[in-house]
């Protein structure tokens, strides 16, 4: 195969998975809600939060139209610009595909741990329950980062097209983790991202969070000692629960306890640290410093 049969191939398997894992994450969607009525769970309140994770895809789509866009046009420009080019085949594929899983998982570390990512991302976490229509759940921002965080791949010289490629396999691949349903699965556990796995990352317990960012593999966490196994069932939700079930407020709950915050920061210092420091981040006020001088001194 030429290169550009490469390219071809790449695009069309990608695209072919995502349309396939829509089909089924909705037919297993209705098979959750299913399960919901026969063992008695199913609730109007279950039903409205499944509506409102579903209706995030419509402004997450619209943005990720012209995000997405932008970022084909960038990266071409990008790639043309650099003097060194990876060639595409059957082996560059596979190691492209590795590293946007890496990527992934730097860019789910980071939208944890950057409030001004988490704005974003807190909209995937916020939901009470977990089921299927929770991997729809996205912020209109989202976009942003997933752009961000693979541009790199193409300053390596990776084409564009096996990027966009393998970052559409690594999203593709978590629709199904997404749910109660599947339990453990054996040594399967150890190397790949699965439901137990996932649960725990929704969890607001203070054993799971900022845990299991893995996209498709669960070996980034083991190594970078961000892993916890599944000990019991999740709370889901934020550390501050977000209860409405208005699509708008879900996507934009956490604006308002942001600029609160930059409004009264005292100093640029203070003011950039509410921006990029983790979420819950406060200054160290003089009572703190005084402290800490003193801890020091004795040491």
């Amino acid at each position: 195969m030429t290169e550009q049969d490469w390219l071809v191939y790449f695009e069309t398997i990608s695209f072919s998975v995502y349309d396939w894992v829509l089909i089924f994450a909705l037919l297993f969607l209705a098979l959750e809600l299913l399960n919901d009525l026969v063992t008695g769970r199913f609730s109007g309140e279950r039903l409205l939060e499944t509506g409102s994770s579903v209706l995030t895809q419509i402004p997450y789509y619209l943005a990720e139209i012209v995000i997405f866009g932008g970022g084909v046009y960038l990266y071409f420009m990008i790639y043309e610009l650099i003097p060194w080019k990876i060639p595409t085949n059957g082996y560059t594929g596979l190691l492209v595909l590795l590293l946007a899983d890496l990527a992934y998982y730097i860019e789910h570390y980071a939208v944890h741990r950057i409030r001004l990512f988490w704005l974003a991302h807190s909209v995937h976490h916020s939901s009470s329950m977990m089921n299927t229509a929770t991997a729809f759940r996205f912020s209109l921002f989202d976009p942003i980062p997933s752009f961000l965080f693979h541009l790199p791949l193409v300053l390596m010289g990776f084409n564009p097209v096996l990027v966009f490629a393998a970052e559409i396999l690594v999203l593709a691949y978590q629709f199904w983790i997404h749910n109660e349903m599947i339990g453990r699965l054996g040594p399967l556990e150890w190397f790949f991202n699965t439901p137990s796995h996932h649960r725990v990352h929704h969890g607001s317990d203070p054993a799971y969070i900022d845990k299991n960012f893995g996209g498709i593999l669960i070996i980034w966490d083991r190594l970078f000692g961000t892993f916890q196994a599944e000990r019991q069932l999740p709370t889901y939700g934020l550390a501050t629960p977000m209860n409405s079930k208005n699509p708008i407020k879900v996507q934009f709950h956490e604006f308002p306890k942001l600029f609160r915050d930059l409004g009264r920061a005292q100093g640029l210092g203070q003011w950039l640290g509410y921006l990029f420091k983790p979420p819950g981040w406060e200054p160290k006020t003089g009572a703190d410093a005084s402290h800490r001088r003193a801890k020091e001194s004795i040491q």
